[in-house]
């Protein structure tokens, strides 16, 4: 009788413990990485290249002679409510892609082969795509819309990819105990980062051309009048992903299984996922959570990813003005993270994350109150303080403030949200969960953008457009306090 050959045991890498803390080599390498990566979200996706895209899309509108028939304020108003509706969208379709790959990519993680190379894949196709958005000119005359439309798609599904990849190497980076603080690291160093990429950009380029300060003219020639500044953070945040990332492959720990079949793993992987899917059902506690998380922090991505363009837009902010906002927004979330973590030891990390989203729903509500006439929605007329280039209104400096406010919720509320979960999970089955945690942040990625996109085309009017935004964090506040969360993490120190 012929004998039947047992299926082999499905290999999971299990997580080392015998890891250090946030200044481990390791654990610094690994929050190192944000330092070289998030920069491309901050300055692209939200501060500077979103809103001189979307600028283009409302301009070419205009010029199209479509709004011939409106007068020019109103015409304005429609073409930048169109250019907010085109970002969405484009941050919708690469929500889509991630919401149908990466929670496959993320359980084939567990049982693939090494995972560097792969993430090597990820980031270099971030860097052409992140290189070529150079070549998006106002006038036409460089790449074509839809071309730049496809690598901004195209960057965001690889960024979405390299996040789950670099997460996934979490655990093999440090100790169960030192998680929250070597993520805190990462996401402060890649805030910081971005402040001073954006320092640069200010002080060489716009404030040079806007008042001859600190230099006669803008660096290397660089013509502000062509968006060249706004274009030039594309090269600028590929090569400083290149090359600030070789530390984290230098010296990371991979986490994976050297010589393992991926494409055994996806299959492995998909069948996995529904398993972990069956088994998080049976805790329906976490279930609830990642439900919560779900909708918050897909309120919390599209505030962020569209904000630049809203300000961009809505209130005719400079690029000096915009990166302003940005570098305090920027400072402000590297003590984020620290205030997530003092107020989970305070309050716990339910409650300080009820009390972040809280924040962020009241700071979204005085942000929209915010208008080119006046700010409490009316109550206050605004003024002008000052002739000069920058902020010389009341609501443009009230607006400036209120990026402190975003910044430390908003980062505060990751840190939580972290912590929570650790607090949440069986010890035994904590690496688990948080795979299952970073799928929650991918599966509904695309309804913030969506909802904005379909508020902002039905009312033409951008503040209604975001206000689509508050709906995802009432309901993932509503959804999070019948979460029960005891006062100790299941992890040990």
């Amino acid at each position: 009788m012929s004998q039947v050959t047992p299926a082999p045991a499905e290999q999971i890498v299990e997580p080392r413990i015998d890891l250090g803390g946030a200044l481990d080599r390791r654990g610094f390498a690994w929050a190192l990485f944000e330092w070289a990566r998030n920069p491309y979200y901050i300055l692209v996706i939200i501060y500077l290249f979103a809103p001189y895209f979307a600028g283009i899309i409302g301009n070419n509108m205009l010029a199209s002679g479509e709004l011939a028939g409106l007068d020019p304020e109103a015409a304005r108003k429609v073409a930048n409510a169109e250019g907010q509706a085109t970002i969405s969208s484009l941050v919708k379709y690469a929500g889509f892609v991630a919401a149908f790959t990466a929670p496959i990519l993320g359980a084939a993680l567990d049982r693939g082969g090494r995972r560097k190379p792969l993430l090597a894949v990820f980031l270099g196709l971030l860097c052409v795509m992140s290189f070529s958005l150079w070549w998006i000119k106002p006038d036409g005359s460089g790449m074509p819309i839809w071309m730049g439309m496809s690598a901004l798609i195209i960057a965001a599904i690889c960024y979405t990819y390299s996040e789950v990849t670099h997460n996934s190497m979490l655990n093999a980076n440090g100790r169960p105990s030192s998680l929250p603080a070597i993520s805190g690291l990462g996401l402060g160093l890649g805030n910081l980062a971005g402040a001073i990429i954006m320092a640069f950009i200010v002080f060489a380029f716009a404030m040079p051309a806007l008042m001859s300060w600190p230099v006669s003219q803008p660096l290397f020639g660089v013509n502000v009048l062509n968006g060249e500044h706004q274009r030039l953070v594309g090269p600028i945040c590929a090569v400083w992903l290149a090359v600030f990332s070789i530390p984290f492959f230098l010296y990371a720990e991979d986490g994976g299984t050297k010589g393992a079949n991926w494409f055994v793993a996806i299959r492995n992987g998909t069948a996995g996922l529904a398993r972990t899917l069956r088994n998080a059902s049976d805790n329906k506690n976490i279930l609830k959570y990642l439900g919560a998380r779900m909708l918050y922090a897909d309120g919390m991505q599209a505030l962020l990813a569209l904000g630049g363009v809203f300000i961009g837009l809505y209130l005719q902010w400079n690029v000096v003005e915009l990166s302003a906002y940005a570098i305090l927004a920027s400072l402000f979330a590297f003590g984020g993270g620290i205030v997530g973590g003092w107020l989970d030891g305070l309050l716990g990390p339910k409650r300080a994350l009820m009390l972040e989203i809280t924040g962020m729903i009241a700071t979204l509500v005085f942000q929209l109150s915010i208008s080119p006439q006046s700010i409490f929605y009316g109550l206050i007329p605004n003024v002008q303080l000052w002739d000069g280039p920058v902020f010389n209104t009341l609501s443009d400096v009230v607006y400036l403030s209120s990026a402190a406010f975003i910044a430390v919720t908003a980062t505060a509320s990751i840190s939580s949200s972290r912590t929570l979960l650790v607090h949440l999970a069986p010890k035994e089955r904590v690496g688990e969960f948080f795979g299952l945690y970073a799928i929650a942040g991918t599966v509904t990625v695309w309804l913030g953008p969506l909802l904005v996109e379909l508020f902002t085309s039905w009312s033409g009017d951008q503040r209604v457009g975001m206000s689509a935004i508050g709906i995802l964090f009432v309901l993932g506040l509503i959804v999070l306090t019948t979460v029960d969360s005891p006062r100790h993490p299941a992890v040990d120190d």
